[in-house]
């Protein structure tokens, strides 16, 4: 039996954390970002939309 395919976003960090409010600073530390210009392949599911949306001044996000 084939797996369904699941959707995906493509997000880059853009713009770091430091100065802005310390939940923002673990939020991007819980998407999986380390490193400035870090791009990630997350899954486009409701959690993942919501934790971009409170970080969404420093990401950058494009549909894979």
């Amino acid at each position: 039996m084939a797996k369904k395919q699941e959707k995906t976003i493509k997000v880059t960090l853009v713009k770091s954390p430091i100065g802005f409010n310390k939940t923002q600073a673990k939020i991007v530390e819980a998407l999986g970002f380390k490193k400035l210009n870090e791009t990630r392949v997350l899954p486009d599911n409701a959690s993942v939309r919501g934790s971009i949306f409170k970080v969404k001044h420093l990401l950058k996000v494009e549909e894979a």
